[in-house]
């Protein structure tokens, strides 16, 4: 047992972290406030609801708990590692700071559903127990998108298409049922995107200076070849 805590004990970072989260979750959830800034866009009111988004929204739980899995468990790169959990902790502090400081909430949610079928019972069910105040940025797309960059950059992984466009493929109907199921707001979504795209400059900036020299480079061939 000695053996495998020492092993394993990197993963104890995210795993703290995860336990404070959810305190200072519950903490805020049940704060009293006065009032809340309302979110909204006129593209949410052309957003439809669609019920079938509740199976990718849910499968954001298993996605987040088995890469996070992977990279303590089966990749031996513990830079990877850190990089990951570094990133998501970021990116769920700074949610908690801006609903402490900016309480936000959406009124999205229909009041009567379009059908009646198990999809919209899953839709019920997750009504009655998440609130629609503190939204913003959304960490449905935060950690989503999150996740998916340290999939994409994991060299033990490089060679992986097929993990790569699933990976890539359940990020974005994820991120698409944030919206359909009215959970989010257009804002949040653009809010958690921005969010994640600072943290892969700030802790990809290797990655993120090779993909910017190869958009410049192929930009620059690309308008050599047109002249």
């Amino acid at each position: 047992m000695k053996r495998l805590i020492e092993k394993y004990r990197h993963g104890f970072v995210i795993g703290i972290y995860s336990i404070i989260y959810i305190l200072m979750f519950n903490y805020l959830e049940h704060l009293p406030v006065h009032s809340y800034h309302i979110v909204h866009t006129v593209f949410d009111d052309w957003i439809p609801f669609c019920e079938v988004f509740i199976i990718p929204y849910l499968l954001w739980f298993p996605y987040m708990f088995l890469a996070v899995i992977y990279f303590i468990f089966f990749n031996k790169n513990k830079h990877e590692y850190y990089q990951l959990a570094f990133n998501l902790m970021m990116g769920m502090t700074v949610f908690l700071i801006v609903s402490y400081v900016y309480p936000n909430a959406q009124h999205l949610r229909p009041t009567e559903f379009p059908r009646d079928n198990i999809f919209t019972d899953m839709v019920k069910w997750l009504y009655s127990t998440d609130t629609p105040t503190n939204i913003l940025p959304s960490i449905h797309v935060f950690n989503s998108l999150a996740i998916h960059m340290s999939l994409t950059n994991c060299e033990a992984l490089r060679d992986k298409k097929i993990v790569k466009a699933a990976s890539f493929t359940l990020t974005a109907l994820i991120i698409m049922s944030t919206m359909f199921l009215k959970q989010h707001s257009v804002i949040d979504v653009c809010m958690g995107t921005t969010l994640a795209l600072f943290g892969f400059l700030f802790f990809y900036p290797r990655k993120a200076a090779v993909s910017s020299r190869a958009s410049y480079f192929g930009e620059a061939r690309r308008k050599k070849s047109e002249n």
